[in-house]
């Protein structure tokens, strides 16, 4: 009796899906415009129209204005800061993740504490890293380390820990042990889940951030919401947050793409 598989669905393309969220965009931008500038709900000291907040972006980044230039400057800050911290989280979590997954007594104790970590918002550990490292940029990196690394460490840890168990046998029958077999066989085997904790990191990691800096006095993304807040621009703090979201966006866009790649290499996507 011969089995018939289902077909694979097809994967929609990417140019339709871009063309659908060039559509929703421009759906919210539509309905921004007639809530602010044709009804006019709400004062534009509380709900700015989508032309102030362009203003707000341009006089940031390129334009002359009262924010001028400090945009982009904030921009260069928060990047290199979530650069630091980033790779630091990586690196991290990479060795501890790897220390969990060969060391039971390890997994139980540090393992189970850090899975309760990862549930604290990153804004509650900010007071405390103000008060251990006072109002600079190492209590920001402390954040962003501090959140970046759990998901890394869990993900590698877990990945390593699911490996099929053929793939030990047939690694350790080619005669590969020690350091050589997890380096060689366990940590290739697992690459597809470790990319996926990589991409929680980040986001994790650059959300951290602007908490951090939210409640430091270090120039950042963060740091121009304070400042749209005191000032009450209710533009320039919508103008901060939509370039986080972009920012955020293009990174984890990023790294899902490697993602993708990784997982098609590895035979577990079928391209359509």
């Amino acid at each position: 009796m011969t089995t018939v598989l289902p077909a694979t669905p097809a994967r929609p393309k990417r140019g339709r899906a871009l063309l659908w969220q060039a559509l929703g965009l421009l759906l919210i931008l539509v309905a921004w415009y007639v809530a602010t500038d044709v009804l006019k709900l709400y004062p534009p000291y509380v709900f700015p129209s989508p032309k102030a907040v362009w203003q707000e972006i341009s006089y940031g980044l390129w334009g002359s204005g009262p924010q001028d230039g400090k945009l982009l400057l904030s921009i260069g800050n928060s990047l290199r800061r979530v650069a630091i911290g980033y790779a630091v989280a990586v690196a991290l979590g990479l060795g501890v993740g790897l220390l969990l997954a060969t060391w039971r007594g390890l997994r139980d104790t540090v393992g189970a504490y850090l899975t309760g970590i990862q549930s604290v918002p990153s804004i509650a550990f900010v007071p405390f890293a103000i008060l251990f490292f006072g109002l600079n940029e190492r209590a920001v990196l402390f954040v962003v380390i501090l959140e970046g690394f759990i998901p890394v460490a869990l993900a590698v840890s877990g990945a390593l820990l699911n490996v099929p168990p053929a793939w030990r046998v047939a690694g350790r029958t080619l005669g590969s042990r020690g350091l050589p077999f997890t380096l060689n066989v366990m940590v290739p085997a697992s690459l597809p889940h470790i990319v996926g904790g990589l991409r929680t990191a980040w986001s994790f990691a650059w959300r951290a951030l602007v908490g951090g800096e939210l409640l430091t006095a270090n120039p950042g993304l963060g740091q121009q919401l304070e400042v749209g807040r005191n000032t009450g621009s209710v533009a320039l703090v919508l103008a901060t947050i939509i370039i986080i979201g972009i920012i955020g966006g293009v990174f984890d866009a990023v790294i899902r793409v490697i993602e993708a790649r990784i997982r098609r290499n590895y035979g577990l996507e079928v391209m359509a």
